[in-house]
């Protein structure tokens, strides 16, 4: 058993047409008859309706002269460069007139025609003016259904608006109670589905004269499908007749409203009995209707453009507000009720640089991080936006009623930098014109059962509760979340300028640092020789000189070995930052046993005991692999030396994809109050002014670990100190 959606059923070609129209299609080319509805025998004298078949109208003048005489069939050949247009006339058949129209589709020409109707008390307006004095939107529709009452005058007239979600409401309704009143109820999307709201679009006005009559039956040889897309007298769906039925009308009559090409609702007209109106009326009637969509539109129009330019003010106002910080997050925070207000949102927090600023009625920032979280790990576009959060993560993320609508904007993805509008659940009673639920029934289609939807049978007033939603996001609010975004964007820029001017000038400053490290080491490099050598020279003269002088020139040459190491190692720093580098695959043992017996002899420890455990090798630059050893193995000789037992561990081990060094000692430890200070250049700690060095040693390591893609950390206390050297795997 086959099951059908309303939106698959095939309401473009029902294979019938309704018994006040008359329809003969004719090939596009040949102008032979193709097909006919089976009425034609009503209106049109012929013998056996077979030999139409594959015959020209031509070739009955007796039968169809007026039709053969007529301006549009003469016009027959413009047809084939104009698909889809509908050409009007008015011919006489018999001694009735008939309204006669014609258009070109699917390589098809649709001969159609229904019967003049005349109405000698019909009021026709020509006040077409009417609808740009209203002062709002509703006194448009209401005007609208005013001017059609004296036009077509129908039991119910209103007007329907659909919804986003392809739902309806009935937005305005001139009702003369021969029929209950629907104003203000809804009606799900399946009342009008997808494909009857594209017919809706492309033909906009459709008439159903009388739901009790039989539909009259196309006769076709080639027992194609004929697509009555365009026909003015197509049969309406079973559905949609027993649907009108149920709603207690005979009758119905629609006009598509359409706002910037888009199908906004319908002119909706049903009656207590059977009632066709004629062409000329219908006619008159989409008029007027265009008219008021019109009128709609430029009203909209306008109301906008009031709202943008209100909004433009109040966005270069915040503009100058924000140009008063020196940050974004700065700008936000002192900006950030206006910046609520500007969505209407009920609260708003700023997530950025690992703080949460709030405003307004707010979840708790628990919950906030949550969100955050959540909004990265689910979120792929930079602006989300619902009004079912609390209803669709409500439980899952452990939230409140002040989180039933969000907006949420990326302002910077890399950084999780985001901002996100809340508004409050909002208890929402959806009036509808029945049970909106679906029931299905069960039918028999040329022997074969289908189950399809079943129309309602009762439109009494249904009662929705909608629960964990806010109010709705509308167009204003995107259009404020699109000018926070710019200006955002704008603010950043700044902010980007800002930095990118200061790592210029940084730039010039590390370049002429580096500059001068390489005087330093270059150019003084020789005067400081000379003058050593020249305190040598002189030491070795003063043979008969006191002790006193002569300690003082051994000062003096102490003094020049210092100057030449710290110009030494300014200049190591500033390679460690600009040499380059080539990382490989570095064994490490003899580089470290090398290093510990030279620092032993440096200084003067022979008896400081080295235990050098396992060695793994590590990725690395030799040279700079080198200075870290050299610097930290030093360190730990040189501050555990005047212990009395020194000892220094040195042990490597493979964590993951990370190999780590640990290099303890047993030395003067590293003050609490000192650890701020102690990768910085020419800093030492103040219990190590007994001990030679000139504070640079570190920032070399700290430097060559970052620049290969390892780390440097330490741990201390009296006892002493671990340096603990993460490398890459190799």
């Amino acid at each position: 058993m086959n099951f059908v959606e309303c939106h698959e059923e095939p309401i473009h070609i029902p294979g019938y047409i309704q018994s006040f129209g008359y329809l003969i299609g004719i090939d596009a080319e040949s102008h032979s008859i193709t097909f006919f509805s089976k009425n034609i025998e009503d209106i049109f004298t012929i013998g056996s309706s077979e030999e139409l078949f594959d015959k020209k109208l031509t070739d009955f003048p007796e039968i169809f002269g007026s039709i053969i005489n007529s301006d549009i069939y003469k016009s027959l050949p413009d047809f084939t460069r104009r698909d889809n247009e509908t050409f009007f006339d008015k011919v006489l058949i018999g001694k009735e007139q008939y309204h006669f129209f014609a258009f070109r589709n699917r390589g098809n020409i649709f001969l159609e025609f229904e019967k003049v109707l005349v109405n000698p008390n019909k009021q026709i307006t020509n006040k077409y003016d009417n609808f740009y004095i209203v002062e709002n939107e509703h006194e448009i529709w209401d005007q609208l259904l005013n001017i059609l009452s004296k036009i077509v005058n129908y039991d119910r007239m209103m007007v329907y608006k659909f919804m986003m979600d392809g739902s309806g409401k009935v937005v305005a309704e001139k009702n003369n109670n021969n029929l209950e009143s629907y104003l203000g109820l809804h009606y799900p999307e399946s009342d009008i589905p997808i494909q009857a709201r594209e017919l809706y679009l492309k033909k906009r006005k459709r008439i159903f004269s009388n739901v009790h009559a039989e539909p009259v039956p196309l006769l076709s040889k080639k027992k194609e499908n004929i697509d009555l897309t365009y026909s003015t007298s197509r049969a309406m769906s079973p559905i949609h007749g027993q649907y009108i039925k149920n709603s207690g009308a005979s009758s119905s009559f629609s006009v598509s409203i359409i706002i910037d090409d888009y199908l906004w609702g319908l002119v909706t007209c049903q009656n207590s009995e059977p009632k066709h109106i004629d062409l000329e009326d219908r006619v008159q009637a989409g008029i007027f209707t265009a008219l008021a969509s019109n009128a709609f539109s430029s009203f909209k129009a306008k109301s906008e453009l009031n709202y943008r330019l209100e909004l433009n003010e109040e966005v270069l106002r915040l503009k100058s507000e924000f140009l008063k910080y020196d940050t974004l997050l700065e700008s936000l925070t002192e900006n950030k009720t206006e910046i609520r207000k500007l969505l209407e949102a009920d609260g708003l927090a700023v997530v950025a640089d690992e703080q949460i600023i709030k405003d307004g009625s707010t979840p708790d920032e628990s919950a906030i991080s949550k969100i955050a979280k959540w909004a990265h790990e689910n979120i792929e576009d930079n602006i989300y936006l619902s009004r079912t959060f609390l209803k669709d993560y409500g439980q899952q993320l452990g939230l409140d009623e002040k989180t039933a609508g969000v907006i949420i904007y990326f302002m910077e993805r890399n950084k999780n930098n985001i901002l996100i509008w809340f508004r409050k659940e909002f208890d929402e009673h959806i009036n509808w014109a029945g049970n909106p639920e679906k029931k299905i029934q069960v039918v028999n289609e040329n022997g074969e059962e289908k189950m399809v939807v079943s129309p309602r049978n009762s439109f009494k007033i249904f009662t929705e509760d909608i629960k964990g939603s806010s109010t709705r996001w509308n167009s204003r609010n995107i259009l404020a979340l699109q000018a926070v975004r710019d200006l955002i964007l704008e603010a950043l820029h700044k902010d980007y300028n800002t930095i990118k001017r200061l790592n210029d000038e940084l730039k010039k400053v590390n370049e002429e640092l580096d500059s001068f490290s390489y005087t330093i080491s270059h150019d003084l490099g020789t005067p400081l020789t000379v003058m050593k050598l020249n305190a040598q020279m002189l030491l070795k003269t003063l043979i008969d000189e006191s002790e006193k002088s002569r300690n003082k020139i051994n000062s003096i040459i102490e003094e020049i070995d210092s100057m030449a190491e710290m110009m030494h190692d300014v200049l190591q720093l500033s390679r460690a930052k600009h040499s380059e580098i080539q990382l490989e695959k570095l064994a490490t043992l003899q580089t470290i046993e090398k290093i510990c017996e030279n620092a032993k002899i440096t200084f003067g420890t022979p008896k400081s005991e080295v235990i050098i455990k396992a060695c793994p090798e590590v990725l690395a630059d030799k040279t700079m692999l080198h200075q870290v050893f050299l610097n930290i193995i030093n360190n730990a000789i040189k501050y555990s030396s005047q212990q009395e037992k020194p000892v220094v561990e040195i042990e490597g081990s493979e964590q993951g994809e990370m190999v780590i060094y640990r290099i303890s000692d047993n030395g003067i430890g590293i003050p609490e109050e000192n650890k701020h200070k102690m990768f910085k250049i020419f800093n030492r700690m103040d219990n190590a002014k007994k001990f030679k060095g000139n504070g640079v040693g570190l920032s070399i390591v700290h430097r060559i670990m970052k620049r290969i893609g390892g780390d440097v950390e330490y741990e201390s206390s009296p006892e002493g100190t671990s340096f603990i050297l993460t490398f890459k795997k190799p």
